[in-house]
């Protein structure tokens, strides 16, 4: 299984980052993508990953044995819109242009919470778009009730992106949308939410196989399907087969199916 999005960067992870690691790889989980948030956390990310791949070579005994294989991704996040200094942009596209950066991101709208100003959102989110057209890379993209305007900032250059659409928490015709325009769909713990998350247990059915791919958006979004339940409330990329499990059953699927799937899927979208 490869887990395309977590924070493990956050401070959540700062006492038992390592273990975190070792045990996302003995439930199974091959690689991670670091999420990156804004130009610290992002430069964060791809340095842990860069370090990761440096000394967890073959034949190496460093204490990195035994863990997945770290990638991440550069962006800013839209609750970070409004924070950009000068020059962010460039700093964003020399990160992107590094080998363990996988994907441009987390950008995107987020009107729920709105902690930036909508014009701010827009402005960089479009600006990192553009950044992702220009470098070839895949966006990887963040939308909460954006009323479509993720969607349509995106239609500006469908034809030249590659996107995921992180965290699907969407509607019926949000999804038709996005499976429309050519994107993958990124399906976290929110699948496993039995109070709010029965939509999309519905709609994942509806996905392509081939455009389908689960994350654990860790720290965040425990699987509330876990027995027994853990004592923490932080979610970590070992409890990525719950999202896996969650989603065969609501796909009436085979649960290897699905792990062997999203891997191939996420292999693909990332170029790993």
């Amino acid at each position: 299984m490869i887990d395309i999005g977590a924070n493990l960067l956050d401070s959540a992870f700062d006492t038992d980052r390592e273990e975190v690691l070792r045990r996302a790889s003995a439930a199974g989980v091959e690689a991670v993508v670091l999420t990156g948030t804004n130009v610290a956390s992002s430069r964060a990310a791809a340095e842990y990953a860069q370090r990761h791949r440096v000394f967890a070579g073959p034949g190496d005994e460093s204490p990195a044995k035994d863990m997945p294989r770290l990638y991440a991704t550069a962006g800013v996040h839209p609750h970070d819109a409004a924070a950009v200094g000068v020059g962010w942009e460039d700093e964003i596209a020399r990160l992107a242009s590094r080998a363990e950066v996988v994907a441009l991101g987390e950008t995107g709208l987020d009107y729920y919470r709105n902690f930036s100003p909508g014009e701010n959102q827009r402005a960089v989110f479009r600006r990192q778009v553009e950044i992702a057209v220009e470098l070839q890379i895949p966006l990887f993209v963040h939308d909460r009730d954006s009323g479509g305007d993720t969607r349509r900032i995106l239609s500006d250059h469908r034809a030249d992106l590659t996107a995921c659409i992180h965290c699907f928490t969407g509607d019926a015709d949000d999804l038709e949308g996005y499976l429309d325009d050519g994107y993958y769909i990124g399906i976290t713990g929110w699948i496993c939410d039995e109070r709010r998350g029965g939509r999309l247990m519905d709609l994942v059915g509806r996905i392509p196989a081939d455009r389908l791919m689960i994350e654990t958006d860790a720290p965040y979004l425990l699987p509330r399907t876990i027995v027994p339940k853990p004592r923490s409330r932080r979610n970590e990329p070992a409890f990525l087969i719950w999202v896996a499990r969650q989603v065969a059953r609501c796909r009436n699927e085979d649960l290897e199916q699905i792990k062997q799937q999203t891997h191939r899927n996420a292999t693909r979208f990332f170029g790993l």
